[in-house]
Protein backbone atom coordinates (compact mmCIF):
# COMPACT_ATOMS: atom_id res chain seq x y z
CA UNK A 1 0.00 0.00 0.00
CA UNK A 2 1.13 3.70 -0.49
CA UNK A 3 1.37 4.63 3.11
CA UNK A 4 2.09 7.89 4.65
CA UNK A 5 3.82 8.59 8.15
CA UNK A 6 4.13 11.55 10.07
CA UNK A 7 6.86 11.71 12.80
CA UNK A 8 8.62 9.56 10.53
CA UNK A 9 12.13 10.00 12.49
CA UNK A 10 10.23 10.42 16.36
CA UNK A 11 10.76 7.22 18.61
CA UNK A 12 8.35 5.25 16.67
CA UNK A 13 8.59 6.29 13.22
CA UNK A 14 12.32 5.30 13.25
CA UNK A 15 11.35 1.57 13.38
CA UNK A 16 8.21 1.98 11.60
CA UNK A 17 9.51 3.35 8.32
CA UNK A 18 12.09 0.39 7.86
CA UNK A 19 9.56 -2.12 8.86
CA UNK A 20 6.65 -0.94 6.25
CA UNK A 21 9.68 -0.70 3.57
CA UNK A 22 10.34 -4.28 4.38
CA UNK A 23 7.18 -5.66 4.22
CA UNK A 24 6.56 -4.09 0.36
CA UNK A 25 4.49 -0.81 1.14
CA UNK A 26 5.36 2.60 -0.46
CA UNK A 27 6.07 4.95 2.23
CA UNK A 28 6.19 8.84 2.24
CA UNK A 29 7.89 9.95 5.55
CA UNK A 30 8.00 13.06 6.79
CA UNK A 31 10.30 15.48 8.97
CA UNK A 32 10.15 18.68 10.40
CA UNK A 33 14.69 18.80 10.06
CA UNK A 34 16.16 18.62 6.61
CA UNK A 35 18.66 17.37 8.60
CA UNK A 36 17.04 14.12 8.66
CA UNK A 37 16.02 13.41 5.11
CA UNK A 38 18.53 11.65 4.16
CA UNK A 39 18.32 9.13 6.96
CA UNK A 40 14.63 8.45 5.85
CA UNK A 41 15.80 7.97 2.03
CA UNK A 42 18.42 5.84 3.30
CA UNK A 43 15.44 3.78 5.06
CA UNK A 44 14.03 3.39 1.64
CA UNK A 45 10.93 6.26 1.81
CA UNK A 46 10.34 8.90 -0.03
CA UNK A 47 11.25 11.86 2.52
CA UNK A 48 9.37 15.27 3.00
CA UNK A 49 10.19 18.28 5.23
CA UNK A 50 6.75 19.57 6.38
CA UNK A 51 5.59 21.16 9.79
CA UNK A 52 2.50 19.23 10.97
CA UNK A 53 1.04 22.55 11.86
CA UNK A 54 1.32 24.12 8.18
CA UNK A 55 -2.07 23.03 7.11
CA UNK A 56 -1.70 24.17 3.65
CA UNK A 57 2.10 22.41 3.36
CA UNK A 58 0.38 18.63 5.32
CA UNK A 59 -2.21 18.65 2.27
CA UNK A 60 -0.17 19.64 -0.16
CA UNK A 61 2.06 16.49 0.61
CA UNK A 62 -0.68 14.16 1.01
CA UNK A 63 -2.07 15.34 -1.99
CA UNK A 64 1.43 14.48 -3.67
CA UNK A 65 1.61 10.85 -2.15
CA UNK A 66 -1.56 10.25 -2.48
CA UNK A 67 -1.91 7.62 0.18
CA UNK A 68 -3.77 4.68 1.23
CA UNK A 69 -3.39 5.19 4.74
CA UNK A 70 -2.25 8.06 7.02
CA UNK A 71 0.05 7.37 10.14
CA UNK A 72 0.25 10.13 12.76
CA UNK A 73 3.50 9.53 14.66
CA UNK A 74 3.76 13.33 15.49
CA UNK A 75 5.11 14.48 19.06
CA UNK A 76 7.50 17.15 20.05
CA UNK A 77 8.02 15.13 23.00
CA UNK A 78 12.22 15.23 22.67
CA UNK A 79 11.60 19.17 23.60
CA UNK A 80 10.13 18.32 27.01
CA UNK A 81 11.51 19.05 30.31
CA UNK A 82 10.73 19.00 33.78
CA UNK A 83 6.59 17.94 34.10
CA UNK A 84 5.82 20.18 36.86
CA UNK A 85 3.57 22.10 34.40
CA UNK A 86 2.26 19.19 31.90
CA UNK A 87 0.54 22.17 30.15
CA UNK A 88 3.32 24.17 29.65
CA UNK A 89 5.91 21.19 28.41
CA UNK A 90 3.28 19.29 25.91
CA UNK A 91 2.28 22.64 24.29
CA UNK A 92 4.15 21.54 21.11
CA UNK A 93 2.60 18.06 21.56
CA UNK A 94 -0.80 18.97 22.17
CA UNK A 95 -0.93 21.36 19.07
CA UNK A 96 0.12 18.42 16.79
CA UNK A 97 -2.48 16.12 18.71
CA UNK A 98 -5.21 19.08 17.99
CA UNK A 99 -4.23 20.86 15.21
CA UNK A 100 -2.12 18.79 13.61
CA UNK A 101 -4.87 15.91 13.79
CA UNK A 102 -7.04 18.09 12.00
CA UNK A 103 -4.94 18.73 9.08
CA UNK A 104 -4.26 15.55 8.80
CA UNK A 105 -7.83 14.19 8.71
CA UNK A 106 -8.56 16.98 5.95
CA UNK A 107 -5.81 16.01 4.20
CA UNK A 108 -7.07 12.70 4.30
CA UNK A 109 -10.36 13.30 2.99
CA UNK A 110 -9.14 15.39 0.77
CA UNK A 111 -7.37 12.28 -1.37
CA UNK A 112 -9.90 9.83 -0.28
CA UNK A 113 -7.49 7.56 2.33
CA UNK A 114 -9.91 5.55 4.10
CA UNK A 115 -7.37 4.42 7.10
CA UNK A 116 -5.64 6.81 9.60
CA UNK A 117 -3.72 5.19 12.49
CA UNK A 118 -2.84 7.65 15.18
CA UNK A 119 -0.55 7.51 18.76
CA UNK A 120 -2.49 8.18 21.97
CA UNK A 121 -1.50 7.64 25.50
CA UNK A 122 -2.79 5.71 28.06
CA UNK A 123 -2.44 8.15 31.16
CA UNK A 124 -6.05 8.80 30.30
CA UNK A 125 -7.92 6.26 32.46
CA UNK A 126 -9.94 7.23 35.46
CA UNK A 127 -7.96 7.10 38.23
CA UNK A 128 -10.79 5.00 40.54
CA UNK A 129 -11.41 1.00 40.04
CA UNK A 130 -9.51 -1.53 38.26
CA UNK A 131 -5.87 -0.96 38.39
CA UNK A 132 -5.57 -2.61 34.73
CA UNK A 133 -8.04 -0.61 32.51
CA UNK A 134 -9.38 -1.62 29.19
CA UNK A 135 -10.58 0.45 26.30
CA UNK A 136 -14.13 -0.23 27.20
CA UNK A 137 -13.14 1.64 30.44
CA UNK A 138 -14.07 5.31 31.44
CA UNK A 139 -11.68 8.23 31.24
CA UNK A 140 -10.28 10.57 33.50
CA UNK A 141 -13.30 13.00 34.38
CA UNK A 142 -11.18 15.23 36.26
CA UNK A 143 -7.56 15.19 35.35
CA UNK A 144 -4.99 17.33 37.47
CA UNK A 145 -4.81 20.92 36.75
CA UNK A 146 -1.29 21.21 35.37
CA UNK A 147 -2.05 18.00 32.85
CA UNK A 148 -5.68 19.49 31.61
CA UNK A 149 -5.20 20.74 28.36
CA UNK A 150 -2.55 17.94 27.69
CA UNK A 151 -4.88 15.38 28.49
CA UNK A 152 -7.63 17.15 26.84
CA UNK A 153 -5.85 16.87 23.96
CA UNK A 154 -4.97 13.31 23.59
CA UNK A 155 -9.07 12.66 24.35
CA UNK A 156 -9.78 14.97 21.19
CA UNK A 157 -7.27 12.91 18.99
CA UNK A 158 -8.99 9.92 20.49
CA UNK A 159 -12.32 11.08 19.83
CA UNK A 160 -12.27 12.93 16.32
CA UNK A 161 -9.73 9.82 14.47
CA UNK A 162 -12.11 6.93 14.62
CA UNK A 163 -15.61 9.39 13.94
CA UNK A 164 -13.81 11.26 10.90
CA UNK A 165 -12.57 8.58 9.02
CA UNK A 166 -14.14 5.34 7.64
CA UNK A 167 -11.29 3.53 9.34
CA UNK A 168 -9.90 5.63 12.28
CA UNK A 169 -7.68 3.65 14.83
CA UNK A 170 -6.10 5.31 17.87
CA UNK A 171 -3.23 3.65 19.82
CA UNK A 172 -3.54 4.57 23.37
CA UNK A 173 0.78 3.54 23.97
CA UNK A 174 1.87 2.93 27.40
CA UNK A 175 5.22 4.77 28.16
CA UNK A 176 7.86 4.11 25.52
CA UNK A 177 11.63 2.89 26.99
CA UNK A 178 14.15 1.56 24.86
CA UNK A 179 17.42 3.00 22.66
CA UNK A 180 16.76 6.66 22.69
CA UNK A 181 13.43 7.00 24.61
CA UNK A 182 13.08 8.07 28.17
CA UNK A 183 16.62 7.53 28.73
CA UNK A 184 16.09 10.10 30.85
CA UNK A 185 15.04 7.55 33.47
CA UNK A 186 17.76 5.83 33.14
CA UNK A 187 20.05 8.84 33.89
CA UNK A 188 18.04 9.67 36.88
CA UNK A 189 17.99 6.23 38.87
CA UNK A 190 21.56 6.43 38.16
CA UNK A 191 21.71 10.08 39.96
CA UNK A 192 18.85 9.01 42.40
CA UNK A 193 16.88 11.47 41.51
CA UNK A 194 14.04 9.09 40.72
CA UNK A 195 12.40 8.87 44.48
CA UNK A 196 8.94 6.62 44.55
CA UNK A 197 7.23 8.71 45.93
CA UNK A 198 4.28 8.01 49.06
CA UNK A 199 3.68 4.30 48.35
CA UNK A 200 4.62 4.05 44.85
CA UNK A 201 0.95 2.75 44.27
CA UNK A 202 0.56 4.08 40.89
CA UNK A 203 0.55 1.17 38.13
CA UNK A 204 2.10 1.68 34.93
CA UNK A 205 2.06 0.26 31.61
CA UNK A 206 5.17 0.45 29.39
CA UNK A 207 5.95 -0.71 26.13
CA UNK A 208 9.30 -0.88 23.78
CA UNK A 209 9.45 1.56 20.87
CA UNK A 210 10.12 -1.12 18.58
CA UNK A 211 7.35 -3.10 20.07
CA UNK A 212 5.01 0.47 19.25
CA UNK A 213 6.31 0.39 15.76
CA UNK A 214 5.35 -3.07 15.50
CA UNK A 215 1.49 -2.55 16.54
CA UNK A 216 1.19 0.57 14.44
CA UNK A 217 2.29 -1.62 11.74
CA UNK A 218 -0.71 -4.03 12.52
CA UNK A 219 -3.01 -1.19 12.26
CA UNK A 220 -1.93 -0.36 8.99
CA UNK A 221 -2.34 -3.17 7.84
CA UNK A 222 -5.50 -4.80 9.55
CA UNK A 223 -7.95 -4.51 12.38
CA UNK A 224 -11.16 -3.11 13.15
CA UNK A 225 -11.31 0.98 13.38
CA UNK A 226 -11.20 2.22 17.42
CA UNK A 227 -8.95 2.36 19.94
CA UNK A 228 -6.13 0.32 21.30
CA UNK A 229 -4.27 0.17 24.53
CA UNK A 230 -0.78 -0.63 22.73
CA UNK A 231 1.17 -1.88 26.30
CA UNK A 232 3.21 -4.95 27.31
CA UNK A 233 1.84 -7.58 29.35
CA UNK A 234 2.73 -7.13 32.65
CA UNK A 235 1.30 -3.38 34.44
CA UNK A 236 3.38 -3.03 37.48
CA UNK A 237 3.11 -0.76 40.36
CA UNK A 238 6.18 1.97 40.79
CA UNK A 239 7.20 0.48 44.27
CA UNK A 240 8.43 -2.48 41.99
CA UNK A 241 9.59 -1.56 38.44
CA UNK A 242 11.32 1.47 39.29
CA UNK A 243 13.77 -0.17 41.98
CA UNK A 244 14.16 -2.95 39.10
CA UNK A 245 14.96 -0.37 37.05
CA UNK A 246 17.74 1.33 39.47
CA UNK A 247 18.71 -2.69 39.70
CA UNK A 248 19.72 -3.33 36.38
CA UNK A 249 21.02 0.21 36.20
CA UNK A 250 23.57 -0.61 38.36
CA UNK A 251 22.43 2.37 40.73
CA UNK A 252 21.05 2.42 44.26
CA UNK A 253 17.99 1.68 45.42
CA UNK A 254 15.59 5.01 45.21
CA UNK A 255 14.62 6.91 47.69
CA UNK A 256 11.39 7.50 49.39
CA UNK A 257 9.56 10.73 49.76
CA UNK A 258 5.97 11.36 51.35
CA UNK A 259 3.58 12.69 49.00
CA UNK A 260 3.89 15.84 50.69
CA UNK A 261 7.48 16.24 49.72
CA UNK A 262 7.06 15.04 46.46
CA UNK A 263 4.25 17.48 45.77
CA UNK A 264 6.43 20.58 46.74
CA UNK A 265 9.54 19.02 44.81
CA UNK A 266 7.94 17.40 41.67
CA UNK A 267 4.46 18.58 41.47
CA UNK A 268 0.94 16.88 41.53
CA UNK A 269 1.52 15.64 38.16
CA UNK A 270 4.39 12.90 38.88
CA UNK A 271 2.51 12.84 42.86
CA UNK A 272 0.03 11.27 40.67
CA UNK A 273 1.17 9.02 38.66
CA UNK A 274 3.67 7.85 41.27
CA UNK A 275 0.07 6.94 43.45
CA UNK A 276 -2.83 7.02 41.91
CA UNK A 277 -2.27 5.87 37.93
CA UNK A 278 -3.86 3.08 36.71
CA UNK A 279 -2.51 0.33 34.26
CA UNK A 280 -3.76 -1.23 30.96
CA UNK A 281 -4.68 -4.23 29.09
CA UNK A 282 -3.50 -4.91 25.66
CA UNK A 283 -5.77 -8.09 25.20
CA UNK A 284 -7.82 -6.59 22.34
CA UNK A 285 -4.75 -5.40 20.57
CA UNK A 286 -2.98 -8.53 20.87
CA UNK A 287 -6.43 -10.48 19.58
CA UNK A 288 -7.71 -8.05 16.76
CA UNK A 289 -4.74 -6.87 15.43
CA UNK A 290 -2.83 -9.87 15.90
CA UNK A 291 0.36 -8.19 17.26
CA UNK A 292 2.65 -9.83 19.64
CA UNK A 293 5.07 -7.87 21.76
CA UNK A 294 8.91 -8.99 21.04
CA UNK A 295 9.44 -7.73 25.26
CA UNK A 296 6.27 -9.02 27.01
CA UNK A 297 7.61 -7.75 29.88
CA UNK A 298 9.27 -4.71 30.78
CA UNK A 299 11.64 -6.86 33.23
CA UNK A 300 13.56 -8.37 30.12
CA UNK A 301 13.20 -4.94 28.30
CA UNK A 302 14.71 -2.91 30.64
CA UNK A 303 17.69 -5.09 30.65
CA UNK A 304 18.40 -4.65 27.09
CA UNK A 305 17.30 -1.04 27.01
CA UNK A 306 19.79 -0.31 30.19
CA UNK A 307 22.45 -2.28 28.23
CA UNK A 308 21.85 0.06 25.59
CA UNK A 309 23.06 3.57 27.34
CA UNK A 310 26.33 2.15 28.56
Amino acid sequence: MRVFVTGATGAVGRHLVPGLVEAGHQVTATTRSPGKVDGLRAAGATPVVVDGLDREGVIAAVRAAEPEVIVHQMTALSEMGRLRNVDQEFAATSALRTRGTDNLLAAAKEVGARRVVAQGHNFIYARTGSMVKTEDDALDPRPVPSAAQAMAAIRYLDDVVPSSVPEGLVLRYGTFYGPGASDQFVDGVRKRQMPIIGGGTGVWSFIETYDAAGAAQAAVEGGAPGVYNVVDDEPAPVSEWLPYLAEVAGAKPPMRLPVWLGRMLAGEFIVTQMTEARGASNTKARKELGWTPKYPTWRDGFRSWVAATR
